[in-house]
């Protein structure tokens, strides 16, 4: 029987959205059934036995919808195979690195840790200093940010496939 999947994001730009769109793409190719959705469409986890939740970055927090989501689903999500990833930083590197060692925000850790996902990652994000409001745009100036789309696609597509693999293997 062949698993149904939830890839669920939080953007604010669309950047995220691409992310989850290609894990999802990754995942079909796979041979997998796959939905893709903003958490604030998903009403309801019982069709799936695995979600893949994802998250823009921005000041060290995930978007409020996100973590809203996670909050609401702490439980159902306990009980299914998950992966957690992170979009947001700029720059050449390694994006926890870039992060001074950050990979998830630290308020819902403990929700992470109760639910036990089998991966949490952190992924190269975009920024596009057009798409800002002035606050962010001064904020931006004040980190020196670089702007661009640092996204790493081969980072990407080998991580979902290990996703894909470890959703393929046989349950014991």
């Amino acid at each position: 029987m062949n698993p149904q999947i939830l890839v669920t994001y939080a953007t604010k730009h669309g950047a995220t959205a691409e992310i989850a769109e290609k894990i999802g793409e990754l995942l079909r190719q796979e041979e997998l059934s796959v939905d893709v959705l903003p958490v604030k469409q998903v009403k309801d986890l019982a069709p799936y036995s695995a979600v893949i939740l994802g998250s823009a970055v921005y000041v060290g927090r995930w978007r409020k919808e996100a973590v809203k989501f996670l909050e609401a689903n702490e439980q159902a999500l306990a009980d299914r195979d998950v992966w957690l990833f992170s979009s947001g930083p700029t720059g050449e590197g390694d994006p926890v690195e870039l992060l001074q060692g950050w990979s998830f925000p630290e308020a819902q850790q403990p929700i992470a840790n109760r639910i036990q996902p089998h991966e949490i990652v952190v992924f190269h994000g975009v920024l596009e200093i057009d798409e800002l409001n002035f606050l962010e745009k001064r904020m931006i100036k004040m980190v020196k940010a670089p702007a661009g789309d640092f996204r790493d696609w081969q980072g990407i597509t080998t991580w979902a496939t290990a996703v894909a693999n470890t959703l393929k293997e046989p349950v014991s």
